[in-house]
């Protein structure tokens, strides 16, 4: 690597954590206090449910692969926030706060990720792929990159209706590496497609450093190759996530033409639940923390007058007491039984088996 590409990688690094780590400025006047109140509880409920699921995974309660929200939740709230309950949602696999952000019960969740019937996806899924479909909350994708090219499908498919709804598509920063985030949103401009693509920039696909894994760093740029508008926002404030997200929309729905946002967070815990992230020096995360959104929306709202310290305490209080709920109510849901797995392999899925199709 030549001299001034890693010293462009450094700024770019640098300018990053600047977005991430900058002042957030007062509330607006204008903003309506039942709707901040349940951004912050919606937020603390979701570093609630997280840590819960740590805790549930280290005890073995909860299988496979877990990837937390930690650190991102004014990202995810933000997202959820910007959109309408009739637009279409597709994640990736660090999906927890976005089904609970778009209206699925924490309960639900946690069911899932026990592998109980009464599970989000009926025990099916777990962790990395939780689906509602009455809440267009389309699933979470296990491949990196997995749910771009559906995302843009449904999108395409929106757009052959003639109807508003929009496709909102998160991923993760590594994502944008991938061939598939380039046809994607080649394909999404080309056809002008009703689609977000919702870039998580937390700093790290999986260990890698986001300077070291990209040419391009500022990952915003990307959607300059193809001539679509996007932004970089700052992934600890809520109120900008959520102002992004619904100026994105509004292009989507009335234009129908593709945009791109990059929010900078950062992810608090490693990769996943299993990731010690030893590859990160100490003082980095203690910045990061330091930068806590929950605390700090909390401070905003306080200034404003909007909440009081005890509020605050009886919030925080009541998000612990769903959690533990969603868990007891985990335990006691029943296992799935070998029959009804059995049924699901046809009942649960897009499209179901055509007798008449067989043999064709």
């Amino acid at each position: 690597m030549d001299t001034n590409t890693k010293r462009k990688q450094q700024l770019d690094a640098r300018n990053a954590a600047s977005v991430r780590d900058q002042t957030h400025p007062t509330i607006p006047g204008d903003e309506d206090r039942d709707t901040l109140l349940n951004y912050y509880r919606q937020m603390v409920l979701i570093r609630h449910f997280e840590e819960k699921a740590s805790e549930m995974y280290t005890k073995a309660r909860i299988g496979g692969y877990c990837h937390l929200n930690l650190g991102e939740e004014a990202t995810v709230v933000g997202f959820c926030a910007g959109l309408e309950p009739t637009d279409y949602v597709y994640t990736n696999y660090r999906e927890h706060g976005y089904a609970i952000g778009r209206g699925i019960s924490s309960y639900a969740v946690m069911a899932e990720l026990f592998g109980k019937e009464t599970g989000c996806s009926h025990g099916r899924g777990g962790s990395m792929h939780l689906f509602d479909l009455g809440r267009r909350f389309m699933g979470g994708y296990a491949i990196v990159g997995g749910e771009l090219p559906l995302a843009t499908g449904a999108a395409f498919a929106v757009a052959y209706r003639g109807s508003r709804e929009v496709v909102a598509c998160q991923m993760g920063d590594g994502t944008t590496n991938t061939g598939v985030f380039h046809e994607s949103l080649n394909f999404a401009k080309i056809y002008s497609l009703p689609i977000i693509y919702f870039i998580v920039n937390n700093q790290y696909g999986m260990g890698l450093r986001v300077e070291q894994g990209s040419a391009v760093s500022e990952l915003y740029h990307k959607a300059c190759a193809y001539n679509m508008p996007s932004e970089r926002v700052n992934g600890n404030d809520v109120l900008a996530v959520r102002d992004a997200v619904r100026s994105a929309a509004k292009i989507a729905r009335e234009q129908h033409e593709p945009s791109l946002i990059e929010a900078v967070s950062y992810r608090f815990g490693g990769h996943s639940v299993v990731d010690p992230a030893r590859y990160r020096e100490k003082e980095e995360v203690q910045s990061a923390r330091e930068q806590d959104p929950i605390p700090a929306f909390a401070s905003r709202l306080i200034s404003a007058g909007l909440l009081h310290e005890h509020e605050a305490h009886e919030i925080d209080e009541q998000a612990q007491r769903e959690v533990d709920a969603a868990v007891r109510f985990a335990d006691e849901s029943p296992e799935p039984s070998v029959e009804a797995f059995l049924q699901g392999l046809e009942e649960y899925v897009y499209a179901p088996t055509d007798a008449s199709m067989k043999g064709a």
